[in-house]
C-alpha cells in the first residue's frame, strides 16, 4: 500500500476515533452485549434496537473505551450495520470490516479490531438466535458476555 493511502487511512481511523459514530446507550434496547479485551483494557457496550421487522436494525450504538483501533473500529461498524438485517451482520465477514479500517494490522491489534464485531454478534445471537462469531476459538482471551 502506498504511504499516501496508508496515511488517509490512518486519518479516517483517528476521526472515528476522536468523532465516533453512534457512540451511546440505547435504553431498553432490543439487544445488547458487553466485550472486553483484558490484553489491552479495550471495553465496549452495544446496543440494538430493530425496526418494525423486528429482523432490521434501526438502531446500534455502543459505549465503551479502548485504544483507537477498538473504538474507530466499533464506530465504523455501527455505520456499516445500520439498516442490515440480524442474519446479515451475522454472515459479516471479519475482512469486510478490515477493509474499511484499511491499515495491515498486528495479531494483537487484530484482536482490538474485532471486538465490536465479536460483541455485536454475541448480541444478536442472544436475541435473535443468529449464529455466533466463526473462529472465536482465536479470540479465548476476550471475555463476551
Amino acid at each position: 500500500m502506498d504511504a499516501g493511502l496508508e496515511s488517509l487511512y490512518r486519518e479516517v481511523i483517528l476521526d472515528h476515533y476522536k468523532n465516533p459514530r453512534g457512540h451511546g446507550v440505547i435504553e431498553d434496547a432490543d439487544a445488547e452485549a458487553e466485550g472486553q479485551n483484558p490484553l489491552c483494557g479495550d471495553e465496549v457496550s452495544i446496543y440494538v434496537e430493530f425496526g418494525e421487522d423486528g429482523e432490521t436494525i434501526d438502531e446500534v450504538k455502543f459505549s465503551g473505551r479502548g485504544c483507537a483501533i477498538s473504538q474507530a473500529a466499533t464506530s465504523m461498524l455501527m455505520e456499516m450495520t445500520k439498516g442490515r438485517t440480524a442474519d446479515e451482520v451475522a454472515a459479516l465477514d471479519k475482512e469486510e470490516l478490515l477493509a474499511e479500517i484499511g491499515v495491515p494490522l498486528t495479531p494483537v491489534r487484530l484482536k482490538c479490531a474485532m471486538l465490536g464485531l465479536t460483541t455485536l454478534k454475541v448480541a444478536l445471537h442472544k436475541a435473535k438466535g443468529t449464529p455466533l462469531p466463526e473462529g472465536l476459538a482465536g479470540f479465548d482471551e476476550l471475555d463476551l458476555s
